[in-house]
């Protein structure tokens, strides 16, 4: 899952440190209500949209509460289940940070290379943790989630390759929450050349190249339903790609000067109720209208739900606003939230093959939740601090 790919909000791919640069936890606007596009400092580089970097920590947490799911159930397990779809907040987010920050002179081979040290070294590092507890030369009878090792699926995981198959096996293959990392890889590879032919647009365009996505994504969904025989069946990376080049319309449109004054209490409120939608009309479509299609629909529902949530937060931040998101201990979360969406499920399949599952359904079972969240977020503060970030400052080359 995951991620995993988020972008650091604190050290974006093309931002570099400069005097106009504001320290954390401060507004990333001098003035309220300002209008035009936002202010950039003397180099031309946007500000920071700093409460996204905690805001990611909650989407990592989501995620988190969905795998528990597998160990401790608690009686809304059904609803947590909807955690999965922390990963398209995670691809709409990526959409937006890189557009964002990206920089008209930037070559294309030093933002492959700056992709590359944000994202691989600690990737390789948590498969070859995940290796010793998803896979055994002989599995282990009513473990499902250890498999006989499979020196194909390692490979393809290895070069981020396994997303571009939709058999389990090989899409879930190495670390089960890497598959995401194969998708992402692909919006990084066609990155470039979209912000080329997309770097002139204004926020009608930015808007409209959203609804054209969710429009295309929605109507390929329900010709899937209905002509089965006839719609292939596309890769994952191409399916969330709608998801990607929605963040990337939604970044046009505010570095174009668009700040929509939306509550964030009230963009969070929409956010809950559609989740809360989606699983009500999942769990009872005859008394939801237009539940089949809503389920048909769902990745691009929630497109609309994390997407409206990232703009009422980003455009707060470019107004001045305050926000919890931008405290220290959220903006250290969401720093270590990478390395946390990689490392989780390892842990906590550790902790199951050991231990099996917790018990019967019920909240007693909170207390699991809480130990497995301190040992990953341990674990992902460890992971940030000696094999993140110091790989990413080595292998990134000069700014």
């Amino acid at each position: 899952m995951t991620k995993a790919a988020e972008e650091d909000q604190q050290q974006p791919p093309t931002l570099a440190a400069d005097v106009a640069t504001p320290p954390r936890g401060a507004p990333v606007s001098v003035f309220p209500g300002e209008s035009g596009p936002p202010p950039a400092s003397p180099t031309g580089r946007l500000p920071r949209v700093e409460s996204l970097t905690g805001l990611r920590w909650w989407a990592a947490f989501f995620v988190f509460c969905h795998h528990m799911t597998n160990l401790a159930p608690l009686p809304i397990f059904r609803f947590l289940k909807y955690g999965t779809s922390g990963v398209t907040f995670f691809f709409v987010l990526s959409g937006f940070v890189l557009t964002w920050s990206a920089q008209p002179g930037t070559k294309i081979r030093t933002f492959y290379r700056r992709r590359f040290a944000r994202i691989v070294p600690l990737y390789l590092f948590t498969l070859l943790l995940a290796f010793f507890v998803f896979y055994r030369v002989d599995p282990p009878a009513g473990m499902s989630w250890i498999k006989p090792i499979s020196v194909t699926v390692l490979v393809l995981s290895v070069f981020l390759l396994h997303g571009w198959s939709n058999n389990p096996d090989i899409l879930y293959g190495g670390n089960p929450a890497g598959w995401t990392l194969s998708v992402e890889a692909f919006f990084y590879a066609y990155f470039p050349f979209v912000w080329r032919a997309t770097r002139t647009l204004k926020t009608a365009g930015g808007l409209i190249l959203c609804v054209a996505v969710i429009g295309l994504g929605g109507a390929y969904r329900l010709a899937l339903f209905h002509y089965k025989d006839v719609v292939p069946v596309l890769p994952q990376p191409v399916l969330h790609s709608v998801a990607f080049l929605f963040g990337i319309g939604l970044a046009i449109a505010l570095r174009s000067g668009w700040k929509p004054r939306i509550p964030v209490w009230f963009a969070f409120g929409v956010t809950i109720g559609g989740l809360l939608l989606l699983w009500y009309s999942g769990s009872h479509p005859a008394k939801v209208p237009f539940a089949i299609t809503m389920g048909l629909c769902q990745k691009e529902i929630l497109t609309l739900l994390y997407g409206f949530l990232i703009l009422a937060v980003a455009s707060r931040d470019m107004r001045g606003g305050r926000s919890l998101l931008r405290s220290r201990p959220l903006v250290a979360l969401g720093q270590w939230s990478y390395a946390f969406y990689l490392i989780h499920a390892t842990i906590l399949y550790a902790i199951k093959e050991y231990h099996g599952v917790a018990g019967p359904i019920g909240w007693s079972n909170l207390t699991w939740y809480a130990g497995v969240l301190i040992i990953s977020i341990f674990a992902s503060w460890l992971l940030y601090k000696f094999v993140e970030r110091p790989m990413e400052r080595k292998l990134r080359g000069p700014r």
